[in-house]
């Protein structure tokens, strides 16, 4: 065995979980991303998916997708900034950027790449990258990609953010990035509050809105628009794997960061463009987005029934005001156990564990679709609070 292998060789921490018989990833799906799911023949309720207008098998958005095949083909064969740019990628750029207030967008292949894409490329040595301590992996990594001076500040703390923002030199360019809604968490950067301190201190702000577009807002634009601070945030980033059924993403902001990116952001220059189908799908998405407001009022009600009914059963739901609810546990081992005991009852939660969080903050994420039903929630009420008290984790 070589060194690589042998050093490679000593991580055994998911063989340990899969000999107790509780490994909880890869899941294998046999059906439609719909609030029942099958998995090995079983028929399980779905509380682990981002769809959050539940549109993955909207007939017009299949319709779309199926429709941009027969034109264009499957793939692109290269990168936008060769031979791989679309006449409905531009399409759908124009609308986006419309749709979230900003002059132009930028379609990338993955939410991932928007963000270690951008996030590494903005900024310069001398330059400082300011970061909440929450925020999305994709985010980290571009932070790391950088060869600018980063700066971590305690999570939501806006005291924090001042004194970090306080160590940076004003003539340096400064740039905060924050989620918009935290994917874990579900708490929502106080979005007001940040774009006031750069303004103070004459810094600019990017905002993540992968799991608020689609969510906040009449028709979706998500939490920048909801807390009318559009025009005080720089850069807003969105995912096409949640709210919008497909897969890609996008970057919007002023005419000139966009020029900028489209010629030194390496995740878009040397990755191949995002498939005719999945921009197709978007765009189809985002039709509905605004032309079906009642799905995002339904996902409401069904989020003010749940944070209420999880309340009433005795967990611990932290800050959470979103379709996103975690479930604390607090102890590696029980998040395991519970998940596993909950898929036997038919329920399938993703466990977020540590090294992802401290072992002291392990839960359930507990997500919601517009399409569950009050019924669904009631059943999953019933098993959690069954499991979680075999287990002592609510008494």
């Amino acid at each position: 065995m070589k060194l690589l292998q042998q050093k490679l060789a000593e991580y055994d921490a998911p063989q340990r979980v899969k000999a107790l018989g509780l490994y909880p990833y890869f899941r294998t799906i046999e059906s439609d991303q719909d609030t029942e799911v099958m998995i090995n023949g079983k028929k399980v309720l779905m509380f682990g998916s981002n769809s959050y207008l539940g549109l993955t098998n909207h007939p017009k958005i299949k319709e779309a997708a199926i429709a941009a095949i027969k034109k264009y083909g499957t793939g692109c064969a290269g990168s936008r900034f060769l031979n791989g740019t679309l006449d409905i990628h531009i399409e759908l750029e124009n609308r986006l950027a419309k749709f979230v207030g900003k002059e132009e967008a930028i379609v990338y292949s993955t939410g991932f790449q928007v963000n270690a894409g951008v996030v590494s490329c903005l900024t310069g040595r001398q330059d400082y990258l300011i970061w909440d301590e929450f925020d999305h992996a994709s985010i980290i990594e571009g932070k790391r990609l950088s060869f600018s001076n980063t700066l971590k500040f305690k999570h939501n703390d806006m005291d924090s953010l001042e004194k970090t923002l306080q160590k940076c030199e004003a003539d340096k360019v400064k740039l905060i990035v924050v989620d918009g809604v935290f994917s874990m968490e579900g708490d929502q950067a106080p979005l007001k509050d940040i774009a006031a301190l750069a303004k103070k201190y004459d810094a600019a702000v990017m905002v993540d809105e992968a799991h608020s577009l689609g969510v906040f807002g009449k028709n979706g634009q998500g939490l920048c628009h909801a807390d009318g601070v559009t025009d005080d945030v720089d850069l807003i980033m969105g995912t096409f794997s949640k709210s919008f059924a497909s897969l890609g993403g996008f970057i919007a902001t002023d005419a000139i960061t966009a020029n900028y990116l489209r010629h030194n952001s390496r995740s878009y220059i040397f990755s191949a463009s995002i498939t005719p189908a999945a921009t197709a799908a978007a765009m189809a998405a985002l039709d509905i987005m605004q032309s079906e407001p009642e799905r995002i009022a339904n996902l409401w009600e069904l989020t003010h029934y749940a944070l209420d009914g999880f309340r009433r059963i005795g967990c611990e739901i932290g800050h959470t005001t979103t379709p996103i609810i975690p479930l604390y546990v607090r102890d590696n081992d029980k998040t395991f156990l519970v998940t596993h005991l909950l898929f036997e009852e038919g329920i399938f939660v993703n466990p977020v564990v540590s090294p992802g969080v401290a072992p002291s903050d392990t839960l359930i994420r507990f997500s919601l679709m517009a399409t569950h039903t009050k019924a669904q929630l009631d059943f999953a009420f019933e098993k959690i609070e069954k499991c979680f008290r075999q287990l002592d984790i609510i008494r």
